[in-house]
């Protein structure tokens, strides 16, 4: 299936009318070239992969950007800088109103745009498919938000989750949980909506190839690869657990500073993110380093080499990110992070909004218990911050109110995170 996806990115970029500057980063192949030529089709399109092209834009004077660039998309940025100071100098003049950035080098593209431009771009980050972008068509865009969205603004979720009945009587239920197993087996880059499954696999060792051999070319000149390729894949094996880089520096041979330097590479690279451990009223019994957990689960599957069913880490890691992507691409203002005491109590991800403080715990099991919802009671009981409710995510299809008395939800995946 090679349909257009909705991108809900698009619900953000801002009209050309506005006469500002427009970054769109993100890992490659994520759909920004898609996404920028289909929401701004009037702007003429040029890729910097191109080095005769990056020779004759260096050639251009900044004096002559406007008449000679002038408004357009610049596809892979990050590998002209000098353009930035070309376009500066246009758009300070106010001798042109629009241009868009496309980059995929998120420590270069921060630099450059704030020692050139800082305080006259819109920055915007883009990611592999949600779930609710599987299930929807570019031709038919949603009419709502997805449940999370409403989860995230409410005061309690009885309020939002009350109305709706114990299973889904959608049409489309079957087709959500189907795309639900395809990311959880493939991931989510959208190339791989076209391709057969053992396409898949080779589309997926090109990726690896091309980020080692491109995208971190970009960010390092690395005269020897394999430490690197060590460290990456002890991190795809680790996702969803607490980030011990010490280990890491010891399973790798490599130093301790070369090892927190190659997991930087891999967040700027946004191939993997951090989340941070819960920070109020932090005591001596709380762990205080962050989680890790890959972007892609079909990224992480690559380079681990683990194919089987999905693990419970996995599980984890790809209900986090998919929030996370929401959060990031809708500007939500949240924070997100996770709790474990070093007594074994742990809750997967906490989400702090204005209102208060919700809990969910990630589960792989097909059935969910009230013993799932301990942690979240035991949090609830002892939180300073107002409790707001919490969920217990599974790949189910029933959706339960296991505790009343604190608000705690069996809930569906499939259900939070599509409309």
């Amino acid at each position: 299936m090679n349909t257009p996806r909705f991108r809900w990115i698009t619900r953000e970029l801002p009209d050309l009318d506005l006469g500002k500057l427009v970054l769109i980063t993100g890992a490659r192949q994520v759909g920004k070239t898609t996404v920028s030529r289909t929401t701004y089709p009037s702007l003429p399109y040029h890729n910097l992969d191109a080095a005769e092209l990056r020779d004759r834009l260096r050639q251009v004077p900044t004096t002559l950007w406007a008449s000679t660039v002038g408004e357009c998309i610049l596809d892979e940025v990050q590998k002209s800088p000098e353009v930035f100071e070309k376009i500066k100098y246009a758009y300070d003049e106010k001798r042109i109103r629009r241009t868009v950035l496309l980059g995929s080098s998120q420590i270069l593209m921060s630099r450059l745009i704030s020692e050139s431009l800082a305080g006259r771009v819109f920055i915007f980050e883009l990611f592999p498919l949600m779930l609710s972008e599987f299930c929807l068509e570019a031709t038919s865009p949603p009419q709502a938000p997805i449940l999370l969205d409403q989860i995230l603004s409410c005061s309690h979720l009885a309020d939002v989750l009350s109305p709706y009945p114990p299973v889904s009587l959608s049409s489309d239920w079957d087709q959500k949980q189907a795309w639900l197993a395809h990311s959880l087996q493939w991931g989510c880059m959208p190339e791989l909506l076209a391709l057969s499954d053992s396409h898949k696999t080779q589309w997926h060792r090109s990726y690896e190839k091309t980020f080692l051999e491109r995208d971190l070319g970009d960010l390092a000149r690395l005269s020897d690869l394999e430490p690197f390729k060590k460290i990456q894949k002890l991190a795809a094996l680790r996702s969803g657990h607490i980030l011990n880089l010490s280990d890491f520096s010891t399973d790798a041979g490599v130093s301790f500073d070369t090892t927190k330097r190659y997991l930087e590479y891999l967040k700027r690279s946004y191939q993997a993110f951090e989340l941070a451990p819960y920070h109020v009223n932090v005591t001596s019994s709380v762990r205080k380093t962050p989680k890790l957990h890959f972007v892609d689960v079909g990224i992480a599957r690559q380079l681990s080499g683990y194919f089987g069913p999905a693990t419970g880490e996995l599980f984890e890691s790809y209900v986090v990110s998919e929030i996370y992507k929401w959060v990031k691409t809708r500007q939500r203002p949240v924070t997100l992070t996770y709790y474990r005491t070093r007594s074994g109590l742990e809750i997967d991800l906490l989400i702090e909004t204005q209102q208060g403080i919700f809990g969910i715990e990630i589960k792989s099991t097909p059935k969910v218990l009230a013993k799932h919802g301990s942690a979240l009671r035991a949090f609830a009981q002892s939180s300073r911050v107002p409790w707001l409710g919490g969920l217990v995510v599974y790949p189910g299809d029933q959706l339960v109110h296991l505790d009343p008395t604190h608000d705690l939800w069996a809930m569906p995946a499939s259900l939070l995170l599509t409309c």
